[in-house]
């Protein structure tokens, strides 16, 4: 126990040390945290659904239905007709043949990638990717190269290697740094070399496209060019769980291979009927991601106007560039004592050397809290 008291020092020495702060109110952009309320700019719940009414409803509704829980693994009994017209509508909203429901999306990516490849294979992955993308490539057993990042010359060197199969895997938008994959790109060496394409678009379905279709609708791509198509729930669709979309046999292969989907507990029942509700409004209500726009381009040149360190991003998530860890966890703490909630990214989640606050945006802020965010940064930064 010693040793870990001292490596607990050594974090906290560091600027590294983690910890957790109680919330005592839903999701939304007003948190309560010890009896007091704080703008939330730390939040994925980037449309704003996490706590819509339509959502909760839906919720409440199947709950009443089926229950809180899900009794047993898909293949077993946990595998509702709920959970069926959720995966279908996925799949029509993704344009893919079939999608798979995955009760987390690390267990999503760590299931998808062992699944596809193992010890004769090669897998390809961008250094700024997931860390469950990355664990999935370590648990597959393949050859795993990792590409520096969004360098496309760099990812087609590496792949000069021989191996039975091949699997190149990106983020869509890169969660801490905000900006997105050269996809058209990473389609024509994944076309030239033969190998399979998986893309996670956590933080791009639901924001991107003009129907919310992610960051393949953004570039213009479809099932074939993209096979592999991961997505969360727990984001732009403000509830919880992941799926997969791809092909007939891409869907059948992981029901049979996918260990992360056979032996775990499907996710309740309730939940897939209350995204199939946030899923309604992903597709109908465009005029969230017109809000979302708007409120990023007003921060960015708010932020321009402050010579604010931005990390160049074009998504929901702005970051900026502290570089030093104790002044990145400094400068958090102290928009907190103003009444903001705005993360410390430190290493290892980001590079050494390079901790960033991560602001995040939702079509729930209004242009006020924008404004009184800049304005705090402006005067924590003059100090």
């Amino acid at each position: 126990m010693m040793q870990l008291t001292n490596h607990l020092a050594e974090l906290a020495q560091q600027g590294l040390y983690r910890s957790r702060k109680v919330v005592e109110s839903p999701q939304g952009i007003l948190l309560h945290i010890d009896g007091k309320q704080y703008i939330n700019f730390c939040s994925n719940d980037y449309l704003g659904l996490a706590n819509h009414p339509d959502v909760i409803q839906a919720f409440k509704s199947a709950a009443d239905t089926y229950g809180v829980g899900s009794g047993s693994a898909h293949l077993i009994c946990g595998h509702t007709s709920a959970h069926h017209a959720l995966e279908e509508e996925l799949a029509a909203f993704t344009g893919r043949e079939r999608a798979l429901l995955f009760s987390t999306g690390y267990m999503a990516n760590m299931g998808v990638i062992s699944a596809l490849v193992g010890r004769s294979d090669a897998v390809f992955q961008d250094r700024f990717n997931h860390a469950s993308l990355l664990d999935g490539a370590l648990l597959s057993g393949a050859r795993f190269k990792r590409y520096n990042h969004n360098d496309t010359a760099h990812l087609s060197e590496l792949m000069s290697h021989r191996s039975a199969k091949k699997l190149i895997v990106t983020d869509g938008v890169f969660s801490m740094d905000g900006d997105f994959a050269p996809l058209p790109a990473l389609v024509a060496l994944a076309t030239e070399h033969k190998a399979w394409l998986m893309v996670d678009d956590a933080h791009g379905l639901g924001v991107l496209g003009e129907h919310g279709g992610g960051i393949a609708e953004h570039y213009g791509l479809d099932q074939q060019d993209v096979p592999v198509l991961m997505g969360t729930l727990g984001k732009s669709f403000g509830t919880f769980g992941a799926f997969v979309a791809g092909s007939e046999e891409l869907i059948e292969t992981l029901i049979q291979k996918a260990r992360t989907y056979i032996y775990t507990t499907a996710l309740p029942a309730a939940v897939a009927e209350a995204t199939r509700a946030s899923l309604q409004h992903v597709i109908a209500d465009d005029w969230r991601r017109d809000k979302l726009s708007q409120l990023i381009d007003r921060f960015k040149a708010g932020a321009q106007h402050l010579n604010l360190p931005l990390i160049p991003s074009s998504s929901a998530i702005q970051p900026i560039m502290i570089n030093d860890s104790h002044q990145a966890v400094a400068i958090s703490n102290a928009l907190f004592e103003r009444g903001f909630l705005v993360s410390a990214i430190r290493p290892p989640t980001v590079p050494k050397g390079s901790a960033r606050l991560r602001v995040t945006f939702s079509a729930s802020h209004e242009e006020e809290h924008i404004d009184r965010l800049l304005d705090v940064l402006a005067k924590i930064y003059r100090a």
